[in-house]
């Protein structure tokens, strides 16, 4: 970093800026595993998994303590002052690379259960890509797996069955695996009451936050009971082990998975009669952090990057400009 240190004079030459871009996915910051620990402020700023052989290949626990819903974010400040130069603010986002949308459909009722259809669009601003899905339901201690694609289009379907001896939440989590590259992946989750009034929002009776391959869950009244914890990907999906519990808190061991996959943890419960689903993704994405540039004055430089997050493929986007 010294050549940036010293060379005042060209502060904002976009040559210097660029480069700069690319540091702060290239290096891993001091201490080089300081995304792990709840209390760990790096002195350095770098978001690179130490030990990497890979260009651009990014913490999974760095780039999760970037995202403001999680309970051990780093501020911006924070960050801006590890970075150590003082004529430089910057805007950082990380976002799977196409997206993922559900809609449902429609719904029919037949032999003791109910099955529901939804629209998945996957797509690259406006541009189609075509994938395999796969698409998991989970209501209370049941959940079941199902397999679909999109089209050339970008246009696919993906139907699931619950039976209607149970009732409640239901959540859809569905995976989009680009059928010319199997890294990259994108990712959804739709709630839906089955049998029962339309769900409030996610986040309502959990705080849910992973790192360092556990998951914290706060559980936000007295009242809150999990009944069931599982993790999913896009191959995968098994019940998580509870690590610890405490006063209105429980945490579960979050496994280290070869699947090129983000991953998915959902929790379901009830707060007295109301049932609900929520979830979080590990990284967990898509994330901002930084300067609104936008009415910025001077130089200022965007560039984009494919980075790997555990073996699957994301978009990492930096701004860096002038102080404002």
């Amino acid at each position: 970093m010294a050549p940036y240190l010293s060379d005042l004079s060209h502060r904002n030459d976009p040559e210097r800026l660029q480069q700069l871009t690319s540091h702060l996915l290239l290096q891993t910051g001091t201490p080089d595993n300081w995304g792990q620990s709840r209390i760990t402020v790096p002195t350095s700023f770098g978001l690179a998994r130490a030990g990497s052989s890979i260009p651009y290949e990014l913490d999974t626990d760095k780039v999760t303590r970037l995202n403001s819903a999680n309970i051990y974010l780093l501020s911006y400040s924070t960050l801006w002052e590890a970075l150590g130069i003082k004529d430089i603010a910057f805007r950082i986002e990380v976002r799977t690379l196409f997206d993922l949308s559900i809609s449902p459909t429609s719904d029919s009722t037949q032999g003791g259960q109910t099955t529901y259809t939804f629209d998945v669009t996957t797509e690259k601003t406006g541009m189609p890509v075509p994938t395999n899905l796969t698409g998991y339901v989970v209501i209370g201690t049941y959940s079941n797996k199902t397999s679909s694609s999109t089209s050339s289009s970008g246009v696919g379907t993906v139907s699931v069955s619950i039976p209607n001896s149970i009732n409640g939440t239901a959540l859809l989590i569905v995976f989009a695996r680009a059928k010319a590259n199997s890294q990259l992946v994108a990712f959804n989750a739709y709630a839906f009451g089955h049998q029962s009034p339309t769900p409030i929002s996610s986040g309502s009776f959990t705080s849910l936050n992973p790192l360092n391959h556990v998951l914290n869950a706060s559980l936000l009244y007295p009242s809150v009971v999990i009944s069931n914890a599982q993790l999913f990907t896009f191959s995968y999906s098994f019940g998580l082990d509870l690590k610890a519990q405490g006063v209105q808190t429980q945490e579960y061991y979050v496994p280290s998975l070869l699947d090129a996959s983000p991953v998915i943890m959902a929790l379901t419960g009830y707060n007295g009669s109301t049932s609900f689903a929520e979830w979080v993704s590990y990284p967990q994405l898509p994330l901002k952090v930084g300067v609104d540039f936008e009415n910025t004055e001077g130089t200022m430089i965007t560039q984009s990057y494919v980075v790997t997050i555990g073996s699957a493929m994301y978009e990492a986007i930096v701004t860096l400009g002038g102080t404002v």
